[in-house]
This record gives structure tokens, sequence and C-alpha cells, in this order.
């Protein structure tokens, strides 16, 4: 089963779906992990509704961070913001669906980081330690 999700990784990291970026946006938020380097920003349009319209990420990193940016963007469009800030640690996870060590648990989680930043604020946002904690 690992190996499966593990051709998702690589795939995701080679062909990903949801790169680029929304002019105009609203939301947009962007940061990266000190520990490797990885950087992510993501775009988002929400409506007047309060749901997901579009979700694109740009950055650069490692397999995992940028596969776990491209399925998130995946998972939350139309998804109402209700819904987007109830995501967590283990949904990336389940995503990913492979076991990860301290080191690259903080290169899959830094999508959600960006994405919580860019729905809540900047006051709001966990660090990659906190969230790898939760």
């Amino acid at each position: 089963m690992d190996d499966l999700y593990r051709e998702l990784i690589i795939d995701r990291y080679q062909n990903p779906r949801f790169r680029g970026a929304l002019d105009p946006h609203t939301h947009s938020y962007e940061d990266d992990n000190p520990v490797c380097g990885d950087h992510i920003r993501i775009d988002l349009r929400v409506s007047d509704r309060d749901v997901v319209t579009e979700a694109l990420f740009s950055g650069e990193g490692c397999s995992i961070s940028q596969a776990s940016a491209d399925l998130l963007m995946e998972k939350i469009t139309g998804m109402p913001l209700t819904e987007v800030r109830k995501l967590g640690k283990q949904d990336v996870l389940d995503m990913l669906g492979i076991e990860l060590g301290p080191v690259r648990l903080k290169c899959a989680l830094l999508s959600l980081k960006v994405l919580k930043g860019g729905v809540y604020g900047l006051d709001e946002v966990m660090s990659l330690d906190e969230l790898a904690a939760s």
C-alpha cells in the first residue's frame, strides 16, 4: 500500500494539478520551512457565500511539501471556509498515506500552515512545531 501512496506523491510532485497563482485572489499567504528551505504560497478565491471556488499554490521544495500542497488544494476546492478551518494534521497525513518522520512531517504540514495563515490571518498561524505536535 505504501508503494501506491509513494507513486501518488511523486506524480503530484512531477505533475501538480493545482500549481499556479490567482490574480485577483481573495486570500493569499506564503511561508517557508526554515529547516529545509521549502517555500509555499497559496492563493484562494472565495465566493460571497464563503466557499473556496479556486485554490492554487506556488513555491518550491521537496516532493512531500509540493505533493501535500497540491492534494490540499484539490481537497479544499468547493469547500466552505468553515470546513477549511477545521482541517488538521491528520487530514494531511491521510491524503499522503505514508508514515513520516519528524522532519518530513514539517514538510508535509507546511501547506496546511500556509492555508491557515490565509484563511485566519497572521495572528492565528501556528508554527510548524505546533502543527506537528497537534
